[in-house]
């Protein structure tokens, strides 16, 4: 009965931390910058010519992953203790999956918060090779949707 309790436990923070990694972050699309240093780019030529075809603004910054597992990891273990005190019989193993599944959800949550970085703009740009290139950046400054650009050792000029 324990070693089910805990198979129970561990299968519903798995599965909750699996179904958070699916949650998509709002994109906004803003008419777009002008000169800007990327803060994060892909290796571009020294010296390229493009035109802007997206910028898309993360107010809470991009980061790596889509989850905060660590967060997730401590709200499952936390809502699966909360949960087993809920209840008796198998309506408490449905507590626990429930608690570590919603407490999961909410650790990855409020740890992306705790760890939350400035707003970006990621400017998507192809080149007159065909290469998509982006840029997380700042500010957008005048840049536009459709505005030719230079990008001269990582830095986009408008042209």
């Amino acid at each position: 009965m324990r070693t089910t309790r805990l198979a129970s436990i561990a299968g519903g923070t798995a599965l909750v931390a699996l179904l958070t990694a699916c949650v998509s972050r709002p994109v906004v699309n803003v008419p777009a910058p002008t000169v800007l240093a990327p803060a994060v780019t892909t290796a571009p030529a020294s010296l390229e010519y493009g035109r802007v075809v997206g910028i898309e603004y993360f107010p809470g910054g991009v980061s790596s992953t889509g989850i905060n597992v660590p967060g997730a990891i401590v709200g499952g273990v936390a809502g699966a203790l909360l949960g087993s005190q809920v209840g008796g019989g198998s309506g408490r193993d449905a507590a626990t999956i429930l608690g570590g599944a919603a407490g999961a959800a909410v650790g990855s949550q409020v740890g992306k918060s705790a760890s939350a970085t400035n707003p970006v703009y990621r400017v998507s740009i192809q080149t007159e090779q065909g290469v998509m290139r982006t840029y997380d950046v700042p500010a957008t400054g005048d840049l536009r949707i459709g505005d030719r650009v230079r990008v001269e050792n990582g830095v986009i000029y408008r042209s």
